[in-house]
């Protein structure tokens, strides 16, 4: 699955924000940690905190904050505030042949599993990954391989 840029730097933000939940964090930290535009990543920030994952913490220390359930929020919740995802993004070609028919219906029952996917998938699922990558030795060395160009 293609994610568009404005996505991806929001799943970083909320995943970033969420790790660090007791802490105020700054577009600039999150914007330098994943080399992404400040003037991007605020844009996205934005959207956010108007969705009501995210709240702005002003004045000397401030940044941003996640405020979201991690548990109950879910990879399609942020995905859909960026792009227009599920079965209607698309309106289906008119078809005049069975096998056209045929082909629409199943990529439509793969739009519905990749939904579900989605869905199924909570921040509090991603943050356990991440630690379990963080910890697991052969995620870091072949990370570290791949980092030094081996």
């Amino acid at each position: 699955m293609k994610l568009q840029k404005a996505t991806m730097c929001g799943l970083y933000a909320v995943l970033e924000l969420a790790t660090h939940r007791d802490q105020q964090i700054s577009a600039a930290e999150i914007a330098s940690k994943y080399e992404i535009s400040l003037n991007h990543l605020a844009k996205v920030l934005r959207t956010l905190v108007r969705a009501r994952l995210v709240e702005s913490v002003r004045g000397a220390g401030g940044g941003y904050r996640f405020c979201g359930n991690p548990k109950r929020v879910t990879l399609l919740d942020i995905i859909q505030l960026f792009e227009e995802v599920g079965p209607d993004a698309e309106p289906a070609p008119p078809v005049d042949h069975v096998e056209g028919r045929t082909l629409h219906k199943v990529l439509r029952e793969i739009d519905d599993i990749a939904l579900a996917s989605l869905r199924a998938v909570s921040i509090t699922t991603l943050l356990k990954i991440n630690e379990k990558q963080k910890r697991d030795p052969e995620v870091k060395a072949v990370v570290g391989r791949a980092a030094s160009g081996g």
